[in-house]
């Protein structure tokens, strides 16, 4: 990996191109082995500089946000990770229309809607993810969607060539877009919100905080809700109706207060969660019937 090493390293500084980077350092889960070169773009340009080396070295490219809802295995990612997050979050809001940066938090997104009177976007304050993920997989929390408000999308292909879509384009569903296996980098975001009440949306926002705090594990690490809602009922219910409430494998744990989580109760590793994952699967499955479907993103090597 030293020549895709150097060739972004004439464009992208020290600070933000690492060698051997611990993904247990980079995703929420707090697991997950190294990644031969990480980039931490800021902008389209450092995407582009990444996709021309990828391609130049014959390098895997491997894009993450700000690493929620995402499990990589202990061997690691080979290639380059691209990380389109912190540093490419720039939030801009002309009349009911917001134009975001992919790197920028669901959470920001929301407060800056906020501040701006407008709403639509309350209910996904609280998912610990990125716009540009969020946009790819139709994230939602508490009846909304992402679907509800794109218009949409700035992308880049493998060749860094611009693409443009729209929300019809995108053909969202239930967790799933026409982005998903696209082969395309989303780096920004438009969006179309509706007049509200900023003080009554932040009071919004502060409750649903407080509920998430009352029902989830948020003071464990965890990639979120690690199954998607099944057909037949909810995935938190049907895994506590099968009983494995607290179950553990070495570190990897069912979360006790909410058992929709697996969470890293200390020093799991990726064998630890993926085992535990599956356990909860045939488990759940010999009792109802369900197969549950992970949400969580599965990367890397053994």
């Amino acid at each position: 990996m030293n020549d895709v090493y150097a060739a972004l390293a004439r464009t992208i500084p020290p600070q933000r191109l690492l060698k051997d980077a611990p993904m247990r350092d980079h995703t929420t889960m707090r697991v997950g082995g190294p990644a031969d070169v990480l980039a931490d773009a800021a902008g389209e340009d450092d995407v582009r500089a990444v996709l021309a080396a990828c391609r130049a070295c014959g390098a895997k490219l491997t894009v993450i946000g700000n690493g929620s809802n995402l499990l990589v295995r202990d061997g690691g990612i080979r290639g380059v990770v691209l990380c389109v997050g912190r540093h490419m979050a720039d939030i801009r809001v002309q009349g009911e229309q917001i134009e975001a940066q992919a790197g920028a938090t669901l959470s920001a997104l929301a407060q800056a809607a906020a501040r701006a009177n407008l709403a639509g976007v309350a209910a996904l304050s609280g998912i610990p993810g990125t716009l540009g993920g969020a946009a790819v997989m139709n994230a939602g929390a508490y009846g909304g969607e992402m679907s509800q408000v794109v218009q949409g999308v700035c992308a880049l292909d493998g060749e860094g060539r611009d693409v443009r879509l729209d929300a019809q384009a995108l053909a969202y569903g239930y967790r799933r877009s026409a982005l998903m296996g696209a082969g395309l980098i989303v780096t920004r975001v438009r969006m179309r919100l509706t007049p509200g009440d900023g003080a009554a949306l932040l009071e919004e926002m502060a409750q649903l905080a407080r509920r998430r705090r009352e029902k989830q594990p948020l003071d464990w690490p965890s990639a979120g809700s690690t199954f998607k809602r099944p057909a037949q009922g909810y995935a938190a219910q049907l895994i506590d109706e099968a009983g494995l409430r607290g179950l553990r494998v070495g570190g990897a744990q069912v979360s006790q207060k909410h058992t929709g989580f697996i969470v890293n109760a200390g020093g799991a590793t990726a064998r630890d969660v993926l085992e535990l994952m599956s356990r909860v699967q045939e488990a759940v499955f010999e009792r109802s019937g369900v197969r549950l479907e992970p949400e969580v993103r599965i990367l890397g090597e053994e």
